[in-house]
């Protein structure tokens, strides 16, 4: 019997790590990528084969490729230096957790962004950030020890600051 998983429990397990991996993949609108994923994640949903790792995995995918495809949308349309700017304040940026964690992540290549966040926001295994960036587990682990690295580095350099 093939068991039937429901989008909306899936949107809410998931969508607050997605949103969190494509705010750090400095994705230009993350809630309007996040609602592209997920609209497909409820169509494409009743194809997945496997236990919640493989929808989890199959999820962060999406979003990857989703991330993949507006930074090369982004890149090929000119910026537009003479539009109307609106009269109301645009809402302040969200931020990933504090203010030193996203100054210290600014400080990774995009790569190492990447992989840390689909380790640790994500909650995926080495393997299967293996599989979605395409990458040996090898490469992945020497990535993540480089930027688990440069991150105590900053965070370090950071607290000797403020003393």
């Amino acid at each position: 019997m093939v068991e039937r998983r429901d989008a909306g429990d899936v949107y809410r397990a998931l969508a607050p790590a997605v949103l969190s991996y494509l705010r750090a993949q400095r994705v230009a609108e993350p809630e309007d990528v996040l609602g592209e994923v997920f609209l497909q994640v409820a169509r494409d949903l009743h194809r997945v084969r496997g236990d919640d790792l493989a929808v989890r995995k199959w999820v962060f995918t999406l979003a990857r490729n989703r991330a993949i495809d507006e930074a090369r949308r982004r890149a090929r349309r000119p910026a537009m230096a003479d539009c109307a700017i609106p009269d109301a304040e645009a809402p302040p940026p969200a931020q990933l957790a504090d203010v030193e964690l996203e100054g210290a992540l600014d400080q990774l290549t995009p790569d190492q962004r990447e992989v840390l966040t689909l380790r640790f926001v994500a909650d995926l295994s080495l393997e299967a950030v293996a599989s979605i960036t395409h990458r040996s587990v090898g490469a992945v682990k020497a990535m993540q020890h480089r930027a688990l690295a440069q991150l105590a580095q900053a965070v370090s350099r950071e607290a000797q600051a403020t003393l």
